[in-house]
């Protein structure tokens, strides 16, 4: 090949560029294909080559080959090469190397790239350049769970791109400011803001963009319960995917995503069957015929989905592993955990609730660490209730449920997701009217603190928790009937000193379950001794004397 033929012409970039805003997708993709020897043959030192490498990472993004391609030219740039080159086309290195980052999800990574950029912007007249900067950090933003910060540089990329005359770009940024509308609760202008893009980019070939507005349309119609509509969009998003790339990662996601839906719906069946089953045992136990037959549909539509969930799953984590992507692979694996925890496969769900945490926590993804922790606690709380496990230290699941859900609350406290944070505080609530803690009070408490969160922004099957919790806060409200006898003077024919050692039974074990079952502390609160408490414990079975 000669010389001239590796030459990166400013008309071959211009035509890149117009491309890029217009989303002539396809007509980008072939030319860029067409001056491959570019890529073969790339020389760093080259007229244009940074400015290429920032064009190029902004194609990947939408869909030509994969992250890896613009890693490897961007480290052919030797710091030499790098502060030789003119300003311009250094933004555009720094803009490759945040695309990079943030594929890689270096998320804070990826922000500093991008945030330099937008330090320059009074010393460049690149204004696509700003308004993509402004968008990829606000997507940044977003995987970590800033909202508010994310949706302000969304909307400043598009208002930029809508002030270059540019709206099928600004439509794409408005896929985002569509998605932070949603997570903070706001689904209706979610909406609104998904079809007027859609509107512009139909008349495209930005199959991505596409996709990710009908995966959006799944996810809000999950959220409200359609979940056939879901479905229908999931596909509809995958569909869309493929035309770009088989094996692209967002048709990962969206089989990820169709995988609850239908685990969602099989729970939906689960609850029917157990329905039928109930009444089949009330007329049995009456003595009444049995009417009717089971139904065969529900169950075997029930095994269907958990099927087909299972097998979506599987082609999702193969895609991801092509990639490498940490957050998908952890999603993936966190479902398969919620379907075996809900055919009671214990074991197996926290084999991948475990692995769903180290994947998360290799990127310090604060939203899938605390969903992994609650996936735990369910799992510890599941245990209590089937009395698993609990000869060796009585209450030793149910404390790792504890543990678990406050670390689920403190890394949900990191983001701005309000929907992940209530979550955490119901199963806060569960986990102290369980079994063993049988703490309404403290569970009331974590009620209504959930309550309060998740107005207007209730995650699939939350709301069932969240039912779940205040039926067990109501029904747990009642007065121990000992001491509401004791109130209106019925001892039978207890003495003072039996009355005193009966109450001593049912007060120290919940102030000890409180105070962290601390002896001491529970000591110094009720002005007893050590020994006392102990001994008290040991009649009750909650620990075994005499260490503390």
């Amino acid at each position: 090949m000669n010389h001239q033929s590796a030459e990166i012409s400013d008309e071959f970039l211009a035509q890149l560029k117009e491309d890029l805003v217009c989303r002539r997708v396809g007509r980008g993709l072939a030319r860029l294909e067409e001056h491959r020897h570019l890529l073969t043959s790339f020389d760093p030192e080259k007229k244009n080559a940074a400015r290429f490498a920032g064009y190029l990472a902004q194609w990947v993004d939408v869909g030509f080959q994969r992250p890896g391609l613009v890693k490897e030219i961007v480290g052919r740039f030797s710091r030499p090469v790098r502060v030789r080159l003119p300003l311009h086309d250094y933004l555009h290195l720094r803009m490759a190397e945040g695309m990079v980052a943030m594929a890689e999800e270096s998320k804070d990574e990826a922000i500093q790239h991008f945030e330099l950029v937008l330090s320059l912007e009074q010393e460049t007249d690149d204004q696509e350049l700003l308004s993509i900067a402004n968008f990829w950090k606000g997507r940044c933003l977003r995987m970590k769970g800033e909202y508010d910060q994310a949706l302000a540089f969304a909307v400043k990329g598009r208002d930029l791109a809508l002030k270059l005359g540019h709206p099928p770009m600004a439509a794409v940024m408005r896929v985002l400011e569509s998605w932070l509308f949603f997570q903070k609760g706001n689904a209706n202008h979610a909406l609104v803001i998904l079809q007027a893009a859609e509107a512009i980019l139909s008349k495209t070939d930005d199959y991505l963009t596409l996709g990710n507005i009908h995966s959006s349309y799944g996810r809000i119609a999950r959220r409200q319960g359609r979940y056939q509509h879901a479905i229908e969009s999931f596909t509809t998003a995958i569909g869309y995917y493929r035309r770009l790339d088989p094996q692209h990662r967002n048709v990962a996601r969206s089989l990820n995503n169709m995988a609850y839906v239908k685990r969602l719906i099989a729970l939906q069946l689960r609850r029917k069957i157990d329905a039928e089953a109930e009444r089949h045992r009330k007329a049995a136990t009456r003595g009444g015929a049995r009417n009717g037959k089971d139904k065969p549909s529900y169950r075997s539509r029930f095994e269907q989905l958990r099927d087909e969930a299972l097998a979506e799953l599987g082609e999702a984590a193969a895609i991801y592993e092509q990639y490498g992507n940490h957050h998908g692979l952890g999603s993936v694996h966190l479902n398969y955990g919620f379907l075996h925890l809900d055919n009671g496969d214990l074991e197996d769900a926290e084999a991948e609730a475990t692995t769903a945490f180290h994947l998360a926590d290799e990127r310090r993804d604060h939203i899938l660490m605390a969903r992994s922790q609650l996936l735990r606690c369910m799992i510890e709380n599941a245990r209590v209730e089937e009395g698993i496990g609990e000869s060796a230290e009585p209450g030793g699941h149910a404390r790792l449920a504890q543990d678990y859900v406050q670390e689920a609350i403190e890394l949900a406290k990191h983001t701005e997701n309000r929907r992940l944070l209530a979550h955490a505080y119901v199963w806060q609530g569960l986990t102290y009217c369980n079994r063993f803690f049988d703490d309404a009070e403290s569970a009331r408490d974590w009620y209504d603190q959930a309550l309060t969160f998740s107005k207007g922004v209730h995650a699939e099957g939350a709301w069932d928790d969240l039912q779940t919790l205040k039926a067990r806060v109501q029904r747990g409200g009642k007065v121990n009937p000992t001491l509401r006898a004791w109130s209106q003077g019925s001892v039978g024919d207890k003495t003072f000193q039996q009355i005193t050692e009966e109450f001593a039974e049912l007060i120290i074990p919940k102030v000890w379950e409180r105070e962290g079952r601390k002896i001491s502390r529970v000591a110094a609160r009720l002005s007893v001794s050590p020994k006392k408490i102990r001994a008290v414990l040991s009649r009750a079975g909650r620990r075994k004397p005499p260490t503390e």
